[in-house]
């Protein structure tokens, strides 16, 4: 076999190879959501809830647009942004769609839902 064929067959197998390689999509977006929970215990003046809302709600903005999932405990940390800035409705929401998106959380989020619904003690 001449060294010029070898070099086409080479060529030929490299293209096969790689033509079928695809790129992995990941399951989830992720956007700043770790860095920013990171963030949050770290240096909590960097992390503020106004700063954890716009960021998280940039994210699921995102994640809509690449046709993405947002991570699971987004929405939660979301819901609970809210609820440091007494937006009990918004937080409601925030966990709703965390229990609706990710099923095993529910536990969690049904008490965090109770404990909106529960009267203030005095």
């Amino acid at each position: 076999m001449s060294p010029t064929t070898r070099g086409c067959l080479a060529g030929a197998f490299a293209v096969l190879l790689f033509s079928g390689c695809q790129t992995v999509q990941p399951l989830y977006y992720w956007g700043s959501y770790e860095p920013l929970i990171y963030l949050s215990y770290v240096k909590p003046d960097k992390a503020t809830p106004e700063i954890q809302i716009a960021k998280l709600e940039e994210d699921i903005q995102k994640a809509a647009a690449k046709d993405q999932l947002v991570s699971p405990g987004l929405h939660a940390q979301l819901g609970y942004a809210y609820l440091q800035l007494g937006q009990t409705d918004k937080a409601a929401a925030e966990f709703e769609k965390e229990r609706y998106l990710f099923p095993e959380s529910a536990p969690f989020m049904d008490r965090m839902l109770a404990k909106l619904k529960a009267p203030a003690a005095s």
